[in-house]
């Protein structure tokens, strides 16, 4: 096996990034395949794909066994050791929901299509032996975000569904953990953001700005913590990390929000975290685009965020020095 310890100088980096900089992997496709096989550790313990997104830290020890038994490499080396994150919600002829797990991208980044798998890649894999079978995305959600996803299995079904969400008429609701305590429990966040491709980031649009566009979430605080918040999100627009912005943008960023925090005040010392951000695609509801009936579907909380929220009913901040 393998062994390093991460520096100061690396701390703060995602894992998968981390080991595709530091051996001979070349990419964060290879590194998927190594954490999917079971073949990366830290600190001693095997982890799986749901840590690509740790964030190491100085002294982490971060252990490579690509040898070890029973971890052999087959000629669906990507997608095979993969297969068990994937949960299908509903299927029909017309459409699939999907509960993504974090850490895994929808589909491939534009110029990037070889450097990891993707959550499509899973379900043409999962779909290989139906005749004919195609899949359309229909939306989207971020890498670290966990939840519903929706895919139309036709072209007329994706057309439809595609309507609906430029109609601003799906039900899409999250459930966040943000810190500290919007107020007041409920209301709604408008913004005007626009998206900087040279940073992939979206900020606060100003005066005339041709890219900017109306970003708008209803929210309502479900359970407050000593320091932090359990907030229900429910979008009208579906802007790119548009809630992630939109807490930040107030003060109150996501509980392991490493990339949108502002002027927000870090997050008090020793309090419960997480390595992704606390975000999850709880509900999804739209019309049916063969039946025309409603359809809803809900998706249970991941461990990590279930954990999390334990932690922090039971977190108490530090007073004083």
């Amino acid at each position: 096996m393998q062994d390093w310890v991460v520096s100061e100088a690396d701390a703060g980096m995602r894992l998968d990034v981390w080991l595709a900089r530091r051996t001979e992997a070349g990419s964060r496709r290879r590194v998927a395949e190594w954490l999917g096989r079971g073949k990366v550790y830290l600190g001693g313990q095997a982890v799986d794909l749901a840590q690509a997104g740790y964030r190491v830290a100085a002294g982490d020890r971060v252990g490579l066994w690509l040898d070890r038994p029973g971890s052999a490499t087959t000629a669906d080396r990507s997608v095979v050791p993969m297969r068990h994150l994937l949960r299908v919600v509903h299927t029909d002829a017309a459409m699939m929901v999907v509960d993504k797990p974090p850490g895994l991208i929808v589909e491939p980044l534009p110029g990037r299509e070889d450097t990891e798998v993707t959550l499509v890649e899973l379900l043409k894999d999962h779909v290989r032996h139906e005749p004919r079978a195609r899949l359309f995305v229909v939306h989207r959600i971020d890498r670290d975000t966990s939840g519903l996803v929706l895919f139309a299995r036709t072209a007329s079904a994706c057309d439809a569904l595609k309507d609906q969400f430029e109609a601003r008429t799906p039900e899409r609701v999250y459930q966040a953990v943000v810190l500290g305590r919007p107020e007041p429990d409920s209301g709604t966040w408008q913004d005007r953001l626009a998206w900087d491709a040279a940073t992939l980031r979206q900020r606060r649009a100003h005066g005339r700005d041709a890219r900017a566009k109306d970003a708008i979430a209803s929210y309502t605080v479900r359970e407050q913590f000593p320091a932090a918040a359990l907030v229900e999100v429910s979008l009208v627009t579906g802007k790119r990390n548009q809630i992630r912005v939109q807490a930040a943008l107030r003060g109150h960023p996501l509980i392991g929000e490493g990339q949108y925090r502002f002027d927000a005040p870090p997050e008090p010392p020793g309090m419960p975290t997480l390595q992704r951000q606390a975000l999850h695609a709880w509900r999804l509801g739209f019309v049916h685009p063969a039946t025309g009936q409603r359809a809803s579907f809900t998706s249970p909380l991941p461990a990590d965020m279930a954990g999390l929220i334990e932690k922090l009913r039971e977190y108490r901040p530090r007073v004083g020095n």
